[in-house]
């Protein structure tokens, strides 16, 4: 009776796992889109602008926004990419009979990584131009 207590107890222990895995993969593609959304509206803004008569009046020809905007788009697109493989793996690792945990890398923390060095390549750029006016 206890051997098939303990049996219960973990398959609906690995079913939690699964479950609070699911929930962290949409939570990923939540922020992965977020970052796309936000990389793709930049990169429309600055298309919109080179189109309009306002371009000619602008010094910088928006090369740098247009890059920023490709960055994020490329950030959220690999994020995406990495936190699927990520699901996949937790899965696998979840399904197996002697289940251990082991610590690894944190995605989060390797996207917010990516996200701030592109954030000071954007300050330090837009700091440079302000300054070389």
């Amino acid at each position: 009776m206890s051997d098939r207590r303990s049996n219960i107890n973990t398959e609906l222990a690995k079913e939690r796992n699964r479950a609070a895995a699911e929930r962290t993969l949409m939570a990923w593609i939540r922020t992965c889109l977020a970052l796309i959304s936000f990389g793709f509206g930049v990169d429309r803004i600055v298309t919109a602008l080179q189109k309009s008569s306002i371009y000619e009046y602008i010094d910088d020809p928006l090369h740098l926004t247009r890059i920023l905007g490709l960055s994020f788009i490329a950030i959220g697109t690999s994020a995406i990419l990495l936190a699927a493989l990520e699901h996949r793996k937790e899965l696998r690792h979840i399904q197996k009979d002697n289940y251990i945990y082991q610590p690894r890398s944190s995605l989060a923390f390797t996207v917010a990584i990516s996200i701030s060095i592109t954030g000071l390549f954007a300050f330090i750029g837009i700091l440079i131009k302000s300054y070389g006016n």
